[in-house]
């Protein structure tokens, strides 16, 4: 592999070895998340303040030039994220997406890292950074040990265990206001939702592709005299870009829809109601010819006792942290970013750090580049997919917040 890709250099402060040792070169295409302001994790605490609230107490932060205090003043808020709908993906098929590209826009908006659902939707549900509410990828170690799945809860904890702190919407309803979440059926009792995203009332959602109905539901809550926020969330743009591709005939035609949808539920809108509309990453189509198998690699898996997060972040687990780190490092040469959990810490990649949840973190984190993968036959799903993401990329980390008034 090439070593001439350019990097910007981040020095982190001192605080021992493994975080100083060795400087980290951040790669050109790689985003920081931007916390305090510009991130998924800051919608709902925006949208309260927009209702007259006052977040400190919940969010941990004030923000006297907030980036999105463009957001309109509103008695009804609805709030959608569209599942893998990246800022890059969407500028790049403006056409295929007229409703959206004619709504307002607050630019620089990144997701959390890592750049998947589970995180990303926790962020949103909580206004808290990953560091703080725990949910740390797609797998991870679970506050009571094993590898756990946070999209199926396989191996996951109690809810309550994993997320204890009250969620956005619990705080909102503190403070009197309606809210509701509008989705898949399947998901009212998930570990997910009940982690990140409990307390709305739970519209389901049977018929995923009747644009009607979910239009209608929306509707419903807007009917009310109490101030009120929804929560919308679709996920089919995220299914084609893993299964067929993210610059797949199947994608655009599926994001035509999505815009469609939205459209549909602007049309609802009362003159007192507002819509956000973001997303949760972006994504990056990954070659057969770039997926690494973890356990065809001589050397990869040397002193590592667990594999987590996917394939284009992984959570080593190991004791050998800085040896496990300088050897993924040699091997993947500039195909990856490998950090040590204290590097990533340091660097602020998971915000603001609570230290109850370092059990849950990779010993030894690699941020794949370009369009590579770190694939493992312990994880089989992984190795149908095309569409994945996870990493810090542009096209990964980047979202649109979008919004329009009735």
């Amino acid at each position: 592999m090439s070593s001439s890709v350019p990097t910007h250099r981040f020095d982190e402060p001192s605080v021992n070895s493994s975080a100083t040792d060795n400087p980290v070169e951040l790669p050109d295409e790689f985003v920081l998340p931007r916390y305090g302001g510009r991130c998924l994790a800051d919608v709902m605490p925006a949208v309260a303040r927009s209702l007259g609230l006052d977040d400190r107490e919940w969010s941990g932060r004030s923000a006297p030039a907030d980036p999105m205090a463009a957001l309109p003043q509103a008695r009804h808020w609805v709030v959608m994220l569209v599942d893998g709908m990246g800022r890059n993906l969407v500028e790049e098929h403006a056409s295929l997406a007229p409703f959206l590209t004619r709504m307002n826009s607050i630019p620089d908006m990144t997701c959390a890292v890592p750049s998947t659902t589970a995180t990303s939707l926790t962020c949103l549900g909580t206004g808290m950074e990953p560091g703080h509410h725990g949910t740390l990828g797609y797998t991870f170690r679970s506050p009571e040990g094993p590898i756990m799945n946070a999209l199926s809860w396989a191996n996951g904890p109690d809810p309550l265990t994993m997320q204890a702190r009250p969620t956005a919407f619990e705080r909102l309803a503190e403070h009197g206001v309606e809210t509701f979440s509008i989705g898949p059926a399947g998901f009212v009792t998930s570990g997910l939702t009940q982690s990140g995203l409990r307390g709305p009332r739970y519209l389901s959602v049977r018929d995923e592709d009747d644009i009607d109905l979910r239009a209608e539901l929306v509707a419903d809550t807007l009917r009310g005299t109490t101030a009120s926020v929804s929560y919308v969330y679709e996920r089919s743009l995220d299914h084609v870009g893993h299964g067929s591709g993210c610059r797949s005939a199947q994608w655009r035609r599926r994001l035509t829809w999505t815009d469609e949808l939205v459209e549909a539920i602007g049309e609802v809108l009362t003159p007192d109601s507002a819509l956000v509309v973001t997303a949760d990453h972006g994504m990056v189509d990954v070659p057969e010819d770039h997926m690494i198998i973890a356990e065809d690699q001589a050397g990869l898996l040397a002193d590592v006792d667990e594999l987590g997060g996917e394939p284009r972040t992984r959570h080593v687990y190991t004791d050998h942290p800085d040896e496990v780190a300088e050897r993924w490092r040699s091997i993947l040469a500039d195909r990856a970013m490998v950090l040590t959990a204290d590097q990533a810490l340091h660097m602020g990649l998971l915000g603001k750090w609570d230290p109850a949840m370092r059990n849950r973190l990779g010993d030894v984190l690699a941020f794949m580049r370009g369009q590579w993968a770190v694939m493992t036959r312990q994880m089989p799903r992984e190795m149908s997919l095309i569409g994945m993401h996870g990493s810090l990329t542009d096209d990964e980390m980047l979202i649109p917040l979008l919004y329009c008034e009735g």
